[in-house]
Parts: structure tokens; C-alpha cells; sequence
């Protein structure tokens, strides 16, 4: 099985809407709503603080999406109706407020600030598999490895999954490091301790979820678990403009200057200049990071660096996420936020 993986494009809708509404369990959960989904993903994509990305599998000289995972960066108090009874089914609540005009998706200059503060609540619209693609354990793992990737490197204090669909996809994600969420007594447990089994908890609205301090004190006392790489955070060094935090993002996928400059629309000296501007401000603040060795000639010198930083970006992906520059000087200033 060949996968790969890309962000979500509006002409990825119809498709992504298409695989939610003929999944036998999710499918249902939507109703009527299915008909607003295409209008409510399309102005999703407008946002900054979303998370869109589709699997696709290849099948000898065509690819078909497999997967859809969508999230967002959520405001708190739409985390505190989530888990307020009674509970409700995400999706199709989503939905609804996208197209009427009451998101609950952070606005650009929310998401640079709270990224930059308090932290950022993770809530995961849907995770949705193409119906017959399930038991595909390389794509579950792939999946895995996709999230975490998209979404590291951001101040995250809460994570909240995606409605889980089967009994035993529950207690997977519960042996997996998530917790359910008891509305009742207002925690997380580790089990499902709500008089309940876990098929009869799936078919009603539920929340699975994490904090960063019930992550912190597992990895205190236990180790940790598959999802405690998303609350590894540390304040963004560099201070790279969104200018450059693009560029930068791009260049991690290897193309050329001239390749970047298509992808950026924009020039090639622009590129160069920029690089430029990137260099200067990488000897500003780490050093030695890209030291200049004696004796390579310039254009040597100049892929040397470019490795180096873009190694180090692979390690920090803090360094190109939202930030609000005035913030993260306080906060570098000062102590870490945690």
C-alpha cells in the first residue's frame, strides 16, 4: 500500500463530504447536515487555525483519498459546551454554526496570541476512513504519524478527538494514552468508568480527550504515551516573520529557489532576499547554529547552511508556527510559559 499525504483543497470537498456521509456510523450522525458540510469545509479552509488533510492511497496509475482528518483551534468556551451535558455530536453541531456565522474556530490574531499564551485548545472535527480501507493497519499508522506531524510544535493545553465510531476503536484509544471525559464528575478517566460499556458509549456523544498536565504527570510517573510529542513545546527562538515561516515550510519539501518562488508566487530575488533576511537573523540569535566553514567555496557554504537550519527546523517546529511577536518576546524575556 502506497500512501500520501497532502493538505485539503476545496476541490478535495465533494469527496471528503462523500466518504463522511457513506461511513454506516458517522454517516447518520450528520442527517441533514450533510447538505451544509460542503459549504461548512470550504470556509473552514479560509481559517487559519484549521488543520485539513486528506490520505491518499495509490492504486496502480490513479490515487483516491482513503482518509479526511480535519481540526481546528478551538475557542474555550465552545471546549466547555463540548463537555457540558448533555453532550452532542460534534460534527453536525460544527457544522451548523460554521455556516450560520457562529464559529467557534480562532480567528488569525487569536490563534498567533493564544499560541503565544495560555496555549491552544485541539479539536478534531472529524477523522473519517473510507469505508473498506479499515483494516488497513499501515494506514492507521500513517495516520498516526501524519497528526502528529501537522500538529506539533503549537502551545497546545487541551485535546479533544474525534467521536470514536466502534467499541473497539475506544478502547484502543484508550490503551493508547486518551481519556474519557465524564461529564458528570467533570474529569478524565483512564477507563470507561460510567456505569457503561464501550459499545454503548460510542453510540451516544461522548468526548475523548487530553490535557497537557494529565500528559505531564503520565510522563512523570509512566512514561508518557503516543501523544505526549504534542505538548512538547518551547518558545520560538528565531522570530521568523509569516513571510518567512512559509518560505521556510516550503523549503522543508526540498525544492529549488525557483521552485519556491512559484510556490510563493513571488520572485526569485524576493526568495534570494529573504533568505537573506533568514540567515541574518539565524546569526542573531543562534550562532552556531550555521557556522561558516573556513576553506568551502560560497555556494558550498550557502547549501551547508541551508541544511543545517532546515535540520533544525525538523527538530523545532515551534519556530514556524502563529506566534505574536510581542508576546513571545515577553515570554522569551521571562520564563517558558510551562
Amino acid at each position: 500500500m502506497i500512501l500520501r499525504h497532502r493538505p485539503m483543497q476545496a476541490g478535495d470537498i465533494r469527496e471528503c463530504v462523500d466518504i463522511v456521509a457513506h461511513h454506516s456510523v458517522i454517516g447518520p450522525r450528520y442527517g441533514s447536515a450533510t447538505e451544509l458540510l460542503p459549504e461548512a469545509w470550504l470556509r473552514l479552509l479560509e481559517c487559519e487555525a484549521h488543520f485539513a488533510t486528506v490520505i491518499l492511497v495509490e492504486e496502480g496509475p490513479h490515487s483516491r483519498i482513503c482518509f479526511v482528518g480535519i481540526s481546528f483551534a478551538a475557542h474555550d468556551e465552545f471546549v466547555r459546551e463540548m463537555k457540558t451535558s448533555p453532550q452532542f455530536w460534534v460534527g453536525p453541531e460544527l457544522t451548523r454554526r460554521v455556516v450560520n456565522g457562529d464559529s467557534p474556530v480562532l480567528t488569525g490574531k487569536q490563534l498567533r496570541e493564544a499560541n503565544s499564551g495560555d496555549g491552544l485548545n485541539l479539536a478534531i472535527w472529524e477523522g473519517c476512513i473510507r469505508p473498506g480501507y479499515e483494516i488497513h493497519s499501515e494506514l492507521h499508522r500513517f495516520m498516526m504519524a501524519v497528526f502528529i506531524q501537522a500538529h506539533r510544535g503549537y502551545l497546545w493545553k487541551e485535546v479533544i478527538g474525534s467521536q470514536i465510531e466502534s467499541a473497539d476503536r475506544l478502547d484502543f484509544t484508550l490503551k493508547a494514552g486518551g481519556f474519557l471525559w465524564d461529564p458528570v464528575a467533570a474529569v478524565y478517566t483512564s477507563s470507561p468508568t460510567l456505569g457503561k460499556d464501550s459499545a454503548e458509549i460510542v453510540a451516544n456523544p461522548h468526548i475523548v480527550g487530553i490535557t497537557r498536565e494529565l500528559e505531564l504527570k503520565r510522563q512523570h510517573n509512566w512514561g508518557g504515551s503516543w501523544i505526549g510529542s504534542l505538548f512538547d513545546y518551547r518558545v520560538p527562538i528565531l522570530g521568523c516573520s509569516r513571510s518567512e515561516q512559509r518560505l521556510l515550510s516550503s523549503a522543508l519539501l526540498g525544492p529549488t529557489d525557483e521552485n519556491l518562488a512559484e510556490i510563493l508566487e513571488t520572485s526569485l530575488p524576493a526568495v534570494k532576499k529573504m533568505w537573506v533576511s533568514i540567515y541574518h537573523r539565524v546569526e542573531d540569535c543562534l550562532p552556531e547554529l550555521i557556522p561558516d566553514p573556513l576553506g568551502l567555496p560560497a555556494a558550498s557554504r550557502g547549501k551547508e547552511k541551508r541544511r543545517s537550519l532546515l535540520a533544525y527546523l525538523r527538530e523545532h517546529p515551534e519556530e514556524l508556527r502563529p506566534f505574536s511577536r510581542r508576546l513571545s518576546m515577553q515570554a522569551a524575556a521571562g520564563a517558558p510559559p510551562f
